[in-house]
C-alpha cells in the first residue's frame, strides 16, 4: 500500500456525484476545479441522466451503496460506478472502483482540502482501476491500493486516527473541565499540545514522540492523576485506565527498541 506522488493527469471528462453530504459536496467543487465537466452532487432520489456521463461517483452511505449502482446501472450506464467508502468491499457492492480519501470533511471544504492526502483506491478490472487513480491524482491525492481482504483493517486505523482521536480529545476537554478551563478554553490551551504531539508523532514515530509520566516512569504522579479522575470524572476512570497500560506498553517497547 505504497502511496504514490500525485502526477499531473488528464482529468475524467465529465464526472456525475451523487449524495450531497459532508464528502460529495466538496468532492463535486475539487473534481471541478481540476477540470472536470461535474453535474450534481445529486440527492440519492433525484434522476440522473448518465447519457454523456464517463464515472459516476457514489459519495452515499455504505447501506446504500448497492442500491444506488443499482439505480445507475439500470439507467443504462455504461461508464465506471465508483463508491467512497473505506470499508465496502467492491465485490458485491454493485460499484467498479474504490475511491477514498483518507481526510476528514465537514462539507464546507474547498479543493485545497484533497491536496496532499492518502487515498485508497481499488478496481473490479485494470480499468476501473486507472479511472480510481487518474480521479484521485486529479484531486491531488496520494493515490495506494487496498484490496478487498484489506479493505476493513485499513478503515480501522483511520478510525483510530481520526474518529477514535477526536472521543479522546474530548474526554480530555471533560477532565480539563474538572480544572476550571470549559469548553472553548480548553480546546484553546489544548490544541498546540495536540498539534506539537501529532507533528512529533508523524516525524518521529509513536516511541519517539512519547513523553509524559508514564514514559518517564513517574508513578507518583499518575496516581495522582488517576485519583482526580475517579473524584471529579469517574465515568471516564475505565478508559484512562486502558490508556494508561497501553502507554506503558509503548514506553517499554521504546526502550527495548533503544
Amino acid at each position: 500500500m505504497t502511496p504514490t506522488t500525485p502526477q499531473p493527469r488528464r482529468p475524467v471528462a465529465t464526472v456525475a456525484v451523487v449524495g450531497a453530504g459532508r464528502l460529495g459536496r466538496p468532492l463535486a467543487r475539487a473534481l471541478s476545479a481540476a477540470g472536470s465537466t461535474v453535474t450534481g452532487p445529486f440527492g440519492r432520489d433525484q434522476a440522473l441522466d448518465t447519457r454523456r456521463v464517463d464515472a459516476v461517483v457514489l459519495c452515499v452511505p455504505d447501506a446504500a451503496i448497492a442500491d444506488a449502482a443499482s439505480t445507475v446501472r439500470a439507467s443504462g450506464f455504461g461508464g465506471v460506478i465508483v463508491h467512497t467508502s473505506g470499508a465496502t468491499p467492491l465485490r458485491g457492492s454493485g460499484a467498479d472502483a474504490g475511491l477514498h480519501p483518507l481526510q476528514t470533511f465537514t462539507g464546507d471544504e474547498g479543493p485545497e482540502a484533497f491536496a496532499g492526502a492518502g487515498c485508497a483506491i481499488a478496481g473490479i478490472t485494470p480499468e476501473a482501476l486507472d479511472a480510481a487513480r487518474a480521479l484521485a491524482e486529479a484531486l491531488g491525492l496520494r493515490a495506494f491500493e487496498v484490496r478487498d481482504e484489506q479493505r476493513a483493517g485499513y478503515h480501522a486505523a483511520a478510525s483510530v486516527a481520526s474518529n477514535y482521536l477526536v472521543t479522546l480529545l474530548d474526554a480530555a476537554e471533560q477532565v480539563a473541565a474538572t480544572a476550571g478551563l470549559d469548553g472553548a478554553d480548553a480546546r484553546a490551551l489544548l490544541h498546540p499540545l495536540v498539534a506539537a504531539t501529532v507533528a512529533n508523532w508523524a516525524s518521529l514515530g509513536p516511541s519517539g514522540a512519547l513523553t509524559g509520566p508514564v514514559a518517564r516512569g513517574d508513578d507518583a504522579t499518575v496516581r495522582r492523576q488517576r485519583a482526580a479522575i475517579e473524584s471529579e470524572a469517574p465515568h471516564l476512570l475505565p478508559l484512562f485506565d486502558v490508556l494508561r497500560d497501553a502507554t506503558h506498553d509503548l514506553a517499554e517497547r521504546g526502550r527495548i527498541r533503544g
